[in-house]
């Protein structure tokens, strides 16, 4: 599978969650979507898929890939963090991630 295939794949299950999204929110009383629960895990699905689109000079400019990142822009504090290197982390922190 090429890389405009992936990207292509990952857009269209983007684009069908958001759509999913959008539907439970009205399910459940028309709600904002800004306060439903599942925004973080589109925020990392969408994270992925730039991520994917700008690893391929194929993709890097193209014009659907600059949407996403446009999208993105908005909701780029609702990703999950990546965990810090140990050689970074407090003492404190890397306690915490050894459940010392």
């Amino acid at each position: 599978m090429t890389a405009s295939e992936k990207f292509a794949n990952m857009a269209g299950f983007y684009e069908n969650m958001k759509t999913m999204m959008a539907a439970i929110c009205v399910r459940k009383g028309g709600i904002p979507s800004e306060s439903y629960v599942g925004r973080f895990f589109v925020a990392d699905v969408l994270e992925m898929l730039i991520n994917l689109g700008t690893s391929e000079p194929v993709l890097a400019n193209s014009e659907q890939l600059k949407k996403y990142q446009e999208e993105f822009k908005t909701m780029k504090d609702l990703v999950t963090p990546s965990q810090k290197p140990i050689h970074e982390m407090t003492l404190e922190e890397f306690e915490k991630v050894m459940n010392i």
